[in-house]
């Protein structure tokens, strides 16, 4: 027993090692993470492809089955894949070995989602890849509600200011509100009208397509000054969107204010969010990664204060859970 007769020939040397790990064990136990959750650590990514309009039968048809039959051939370390398509949009999700590499695992997903985009239908455009795995759950909600903001000004403060002001606190997945309305700009056609003149609202749209150019100008030397010159190409109001000349027949000009109106709308709503009887938006944060669900809960708390400072007074932020 070697180490017992070098404990009893140096007790000094070992009273000191063991008061060492008492005051280690200590450190250590005060910086060591806590949580609430397992860390599960099966890597998943999402990929989600939007085509406005298409059908959820041909979405399927036509890209979620080729994209899942190009991913299968080129991407390894694959457990399963399940699929998801809706009108418009379709969602793929890619679950990986326990052992795969993450980065490694996204960057195959992303090489072959650029390369198959030729041969889905024209005009899709790239998808969005999300990374995340099987812990990454909703740890904290924020609610936004005001009398006097609208839902689409709620919409563009929460994702705007509210999102941005958490992006950087380590941990934490903020994904887009639910909730809102998205601000679009918006020409109702006039059926008749349109047809009065010949007119299909592909005409229209290869009107706004053409003339409505962002181009870049350069500047122009006036003796000793130079100055930026800027293009008229782009509408910078409402009413100028009206002005677009869409066709010239027999001497008529034909303008998109005669054939519909323009308004500042917003596209069709999907889900409503109610907070204290009001419409409203409803922001969740998740975890992601490895990092402490106490820590992500604390930092959103302690921020919030300053956050209500830089918002309009009218707007409430509300802390609707946490874990």
């Amino acid at each position: 027993m070697w180490i017992v007769k070098l404990a009893l020939s140096r007790p000094y040397t070992f009273v000191v090692a063991s008061l060492l790990l008492v005051l280690m064990s200590i450190f250590v136990i005060l910086r060591t993470p806590r949580d609430i959750f397992p860390n599960i650590d099966i890597p998943v990514v999402s990929i989600v492809f939007q085509y406005t309009g298409m059908p959820a039968s041909q979405f399927g048809d036509r890209i979620t089955s080729p994209f899942e039959r190009v991913l299968t051939t080129t991407v390894n370390d694959i457990e399963h894949v399940e699929s998801t398509s809706l009108n418009g949009i379709s969602v793929t999700k890619v679950f990986f070995q326990p052992n795969a590499k993450l980065p490694a695992a996204l960057a195959q997903v992303t090489a072959i989602c650029q390369t198959i985009l030729k041969q889905l239908p024209t005009g899709i455009t790239p998808p969005l890849i999300i990374s995340y795995n099987a812990s990454s759950v909703p740890i904290i909600q924020l609610g936004l509600s005001s009398e006097k903001r609208g839902e689409a000004e709620l919409y563009d403060i929460a994702i705007n200011y509210v999102r941005t002001a958490y992006a950087d606190v380590p941990g934490a997945a903020i994904p887009y509100p639910f909730g809102g309305k998205q601000r679009s700009i918006m020409i109702d056609f006039d059926p008749a009208k349109l047809t009065a003149r010949g007119l299909s609202p592909t005409d229209v749209v290869n009107a706004l397509t053409v003339q409505n150019l962002v181009l870049p100008s350069g500047t122009v030397k006036l003796g000793s000054l130079e100055s930026d010159v800027e293009m008229n190409a782009s509408p910078t109001t409402i009413a100028e969107i009206g002005d677009i000349p869409i066709r010239s027949s027999s001497g008529a000009i034909v303008y998109v204010r005669d054939i519909g109106s323009v308004r500042d709308g917003f596209t069709p709503q999907t889900n409503i969010v109610h907070q204290d009887g009001q419409r409203g938006v409803l922001l969740s944060v998740y975890k992601a990664g490895v990092a402490s669900t106490l820590d992500i809960v604390n930092a959103i708390r302690e921020r919030l204060p300053h956050l209500l400072t830089t918002l309009p007074t009218e707007v409430t932020v509300k802390q609707q859970f946490d874990q």
